[in-house]
């Protein structure tokens, strides 16, 4: 029985449905699992996506994208391939496309994570007979603390740069992870947070989606405002650069999964680290292999040697499948 997606040279590839996943070169049909840069690349003809991540999608691709939107569950159709998007519970609108042909079910996982996250639909268990996971985190020592008690760490991290008057510069990749830090934070203030420029679009597309978070404001170019007190969110790629200058004596901090392992807080030179990622943990990766039933892993970017050699040494059919996705963290 043959594979119903394989690797080529411009993406995950259904033969039978004549349509990729996730493709990095552009193609004429693609279906996305999520709008972060290394899923989502502009150039192709055609785009499908779960509807709660369209508005995100928009914000990315040029205005005259052909687009289409479908909800979760929805049964669609092609050739005589049958698709289905599913929470991923990543970041708002990512999905896991299922699909059946043959009497064979495949599960394209995208990213995901099994943690609870207030910003986007919870990951549902797709049961299958392969399934394509991410491996970001394959390692035992990735294992994560309760959202909440990072998010109230933060809170008093905030708040104790406040007492020495001086701003609180939290570092968040500007799509998915700046979000659930400013909705995670409203069990704790009702405050509102400065933006950088990068964050604010798409926190706008957040909001407009129904998601509750915290009031925000722009971190505009003016030196002249003083943000002692102050906590603003930016990309890690303000970091170090001339706009940071605006906010005199401050505090940094970044918020990511790699802030597990001490040496790279270290490298990174931020004076705080927070455990906060939008992927699948030690344990939840190889609890979802299990609950999804399936004979055989495949397993794409990220630490998939490890992974595969744990799950061989488990008697599991697992091996890794070369991509060109990348760890947005």
């Amino acid at each position: 029985m043959r594979d119903l997606v394989v690797a080529t040279p411009r993406g995950l590839y259904c033969t039978s449905g004549d349509f990729y996943i996730d493709p990095w070169q552009p193609v004429d049909r693609a279906i996305i699992t999520h709008a972060h840069g290394d899923h989502l690349r502009d150039g192709t003809a055609q785009y499908m996506l779960a509807a709660p991540g369209e508005g995100i999608a928009r914000l990315r691709l040029p205005a005259d994208t052909h687009l289409r939107a479908v909800p979760y569950g929805e049964l669609l159709h092609y050739g005589p391939v049958q698709v289905s998007l599913h929470p991923a519970g990543h970041i708002l609108g990512s999905s896991q496309v299922r699909i059946a042909c043959d009497n064979q079910v495949w599960v394209v996982s995208g990213d995901y994570k099994r943690d609870p996250d207030p910003t986007c639909a919870p990951f549902e268990v797709v049961p299958c007979d392969v399934f394509i996971s991410e491996a970001t985190f394959a390692l035992p020592v990735y294992r994560w603390t309760k959202t909440h008690e990072v998010a109230q760490d933060i809170h008093r991290w905030w708040q104790r740069n406040r007492e020495r008057g001086i701003a609180s510069l939290l570092y968040a990749y500007a799509l998915g992870k700046a979000q659930r830090v400013l909705s995670e934070l409203t069990a704790f203030t009702d405050e509102p947070v400065y933006l950088h420029g990068a964050v604010t679009s798409i926190t706008d597309a957040y909001r407009a989606a129904g998601v509750a978070m915290l009031p925000t404001l722009d971190a505009t170019v003016s030196r002249s405002r003083d943000y002692a007190g102050a906590l603003v969110v930016a990309p890690p790629s303000a970091a170090g650069s001339p706009w940071v200058r605006r906010f005199g004596e401050h505090s940094s901090g970044f918020c990511s999964g790699w802030m597990r392992v001490r040496g790279d807080r270290r490298r990174r030179g931020y004076d705080r680290g927070f455990v906060i990622s939008d992927h699948a943990d030690w344990p939840s990766l190889l609890r979802t292999f299990r609950e999804t039933g399936a004979r055989r892993i495949l397993l794409t970017h990220g630490h998939s040697d490890t992974m595969v050699r744990y799950l061989r040494e488990q008697q599991v059919d697992a091996a890794a499948l070369a991509t060109e996705y990348g760890a947005e963290e």
